[in-house]
């Protein structure tokens, strides 16, 4: 897809938007952090929706989302992933909104490759331990609404508070499963899932 450096840096701030606080920016918000005014915004805004790289619901402010299947390229070095904020991995909190990054080529040594959509979270508690998922672990998790049955996700709870659990989708609700019988399900009737998790990082 063929798109300006500002288009691609939208886009990136409405992912990220989406993945910290769970809503888009308003177009004021994009156009005071890519400094255009709001009008030329929202000129952006409508070629990327031509382009099929943004949804818009009508009728509904920060409603803007990122067309499934699109990937958004960071603009950083291979192997560095923006780092959004902590999990929890026990009972659930807030999720931090310090700006930061986790850069694998330069924690691993390894040789440069690029992945696009994926952030990094770092994790507080031990629900997930049975699962070799520890306090202090760095997650990779690829961005996506959508997860089946089983999946470890990345989920958004109806108070604002995000956890790290595994998700089942049953009857009427959903089960968020952790991996620590001294813990609880949580059991919602609807959540947001942020994202999968394709990974785990151990620094010793």
């Amino acid at each position: 897809m063929n798109l300006t450096p500002k288009q691609l840096r939208i886009l990136q701030l409405i992912r990220d938007s989406r993945i910290r606080k769970g809503f888009s920016p308003t177009m004021q918000e994009l156009a005071n952090e890519i400094g255009v005014s709001k009008v030329t915004v929202f000129e952006h805004v409508e070629a990327l929706i031509k382009k099929g790289a943004l949804i818009r619901q009508a009728n509904k402010a920060r409603s803007l989302s990122i067309a499934e299947g699109v990937a958004v390229p960071d603009e950083e070095r291979p192997l560095k992933f923006p780092l959004v904020g902590k999990i929890a991995a026990g009972y659930p909190i807030e999720k931090v909104p310090d700006q930061d990054e986790i850069d694998l080529q330069e924690l691993l040594g390894r040789s440069p490759g690029q992945s696009e959509s994926v952030f990094a979270l770092k994790v507080e508690g031990d629900s997930m331990k049975d699962e070799g998922i520890l306090e202090g672990d760095y997650i990779l998790v690829q961005r996506t609404e959508v997860a089946q049955n089983g999946d470890r996700v990345v989920a958004l709870l109806p108070d604002g508070s995000t956890t790290l659990k595994r998700f089942y989708r049953e009857d009427d609700h959903i089960r968020l499963q952790p991996a620590n019988p001294e813990f609880e399900p949580i059991i919602v009737k609807f959540c947001q899932v942020q994202g999968i998790v394709k990974g785990v990082v151990r620094r010793y």
